[in-house]
């Protein structure tokens, strides 16, 4: 596992899987399962698709941007006055699969938003793993 925090203006976490991309790529896309680690959603693997999170804090507004099945997905991430991307790449390793995730956009003057990024995005990448475990364990996706 390996962790990464970089500048004002993003955040970078970078994790191991033992999975397949194809197995990470489900609970990435996979609304219930997105809903399992992230937020809950009516997200769709489309371009274009616009797509809420909801949390009890409130909610954030997306767009899919990039879609690349098992490689890269992308989709705008705004929330107020924060408008960013999310970007996460899938490389197959020798070990499964090696996520980045990205989160580009942050003003420096929005340190509260880019603290939150910072300490949330580690603890769903921990909520994914846990998700992605199960369903490796289940055979889903075989």
């Amino acid at each position: 596992m390996m962790d990464e925090h970089r500048g004002e203006g993003s955040v970078v976490v970078e994790r191991e899987f033992r999975c397949r991309p194809d197995l990470l790529w489900r609970a990435l896309t996979e609304p219930h399962l997105i809903a399992e680690w992230l937020m809950q959603n009516d997200f769709l693997p489309q371009m274009g698709h616009r797509f809420s999170l909801t949390a009890d804090w409130g909610s954030v507004s997306c767009e899919v941007q990039v879609i690349e099945p098992n490689e890269r997905l992308s989709y705008r991430w705004d929330t107020k006055d924060l408008h960013s991307v999310v970007t996460w790449t899938l490389v197959p390793t020798a070990a499964g699969t090696l996520l980045r995730m990205e989160q580009v956009g942050f003003q420096p003057q929005q340190t509260a938003y880019h603290r939150g990024a910072m300490a949330g995005w580690p603890r769903f990448l921990d909520a994914l793993e846990k998700v992605v475990a199960r369903i490796a364990e289940q055979g889903e996706g075989q």
